[in-house]
């Protein structure tokens, strides 16, 4: 289940001040994949891209948006080949 927060506010946030629909496509598709952020999901940009319809580049600055300035995402790599592990964090979630 989406939680309300991600619609209500974060939506809001990502589209209308950060001028970043692609970030919220992207986080809402990570949502999915780790089922709200109970585990994590391994992706190239490549095949998140396909699966968004959004091009390589949207995804790639979006994860750096979602990761780096919101941190809203975390990625982890076991390697340097491998894709990365991504975590969705929801920082609004106390305890």
């Amino acid at each position: 289940m989406l939680d309300p927060y991600v619609v209500d506010v974060l939506m809001r946030d990502l589209v209308g001040h950060d001028h970043q629909p692609s970030a919220f496509l992207v986080y809402l598709w990570l949502w999915t994949r780790t089922d709200g952020g109970r585990r994590r999901h391994s992706a190239s940009l490549q095949t998140m891209a396909l699966e968004t319809g959004l091009s390589k580049s949207a995804v790639q600055l979006a994860v750096r948006q979602l990761r780096d300035r919101r941190r809203l995402i975390a990625a982890t790599r076991e390697a340097p080949t491998t894709p990365p592990l991504y975590e969705v964090l929801t920082p609004w979630v106390r305890g």
